[in-house]
C-alpha cells in the first residue's frame, strides 16, 4: 500500500532511493473498518491522513443536527485544521467506507521535512493545489443554486453520488434530503 504514495508523491518531485527507504521505514499505514470515528468534535487532533482506499467524512454537529462539511476520497489529504496544534477540534471525522490510510504525525513530518527538505516544498506545494481547489469549490458554491451544486457534483465527483449517503449528500450540498430528491426527480425528468 505504501506504494501508492510513493507514486502519488513522485507527481510532484523526484524520490531518491534514499527518500523511498526512509519513507518507508517512517510511513505508518493503518486500516479502519466502516463507521470508525477517527476525531470527535471536541478533541485534540493528533493525527493526519492520506487515504489509500475508502472514503472518510468531516461533519459537525449544528443545532442538535450533523452538517456534512466535506468528503475525502482516494489520493486525498485528510487534515483538519487543528491538527497538531493543541486546540480542540470543531469538526468530527467518520469513515463511511473500510479506509486504509498513511498517518501523519506532526513529530515524524517535522523529521522528515529537516532530514528531506524536498518533502516540505512538496508538502507546500500540495497545500497551496488543495488551497486553491478550495477557494474555486467555496465560490462555485455560494454563487450556484442547489441543483447546479448537484450537478457540479455529479460531473465533477461522479464516484461521490454512489459511496455516500443521499442525506449526507444532501447536508453537503447545504439542503434537505427531500429537495435533494425533489432536484434528482427534476433532472431525470428533463432527460
Amino acid at each position: 500500500m505504501q506504494e501508492k504514495l510513493i507514486e502519488y508523491l513522485s507527481q510532484y518531485i523526484d524520490i531518491s532511493s534514499e527518500l523511498e527507504k526512509a519513507l518507508r521505514e517512517n510511513l505508518q499505514v493503518k486500516e479502519y473498518p466502516r463507521g470508525t470515528i477517527l476525531l470527535k468534535a471536541g478533541e485534540t487532533c493528533r493525527e493526519c491522513y492520506f487515504i489509500l482506499s475508502g472514503l472518510i467524512r468531516s461533519f459537525c454537529l449544528k443545532e442538535g443536527e450533523e452538517v456534512t462539511v466535506d468528503f475525502f476520497m482516494e489520493e486525498q489529504s485528510v487534515t483538519p485544521f487543528c491538527y497538531g496544534k493543541e486546540i480542540p477540534s470543531e469538526i468530527s471525522l467518520e469513515c463511511l467506507e473500510d479506509t486504509v490510510a498513511v498517518i501523519g504525525l506532526p513529530q515524524v513530518e517535522e523529521d522528515m521535512y529537516s532530514r528531506y527538505p524536498e518533502l516540505e516544498t512538496m508538502a507546500r506545494i500540495i497545500a497551496e493545489k488543495m488551497m486553491s481547489d478550495y477557494k474555486e469549490s467555496f465560490d462555485d458554491f455560494k454563487m450556484s443554486t442547489p441543483e447546479e451544486r448537484y450537478l457540479s457534483l455529479v460531473e465533477n465527483n461522479p464516484a461521490l453520488i454512489q459511496r455516500a449517503p443521499q442525506y449526507q449528500i444532501a447536508s453537503y450540498l447545504g439542503i434537505k434530503p427531500e429537495s435533494l430528491s425533489r432536484i434528482r426527480k427534476r433532472i431525470s425528468q428533463k432527460r
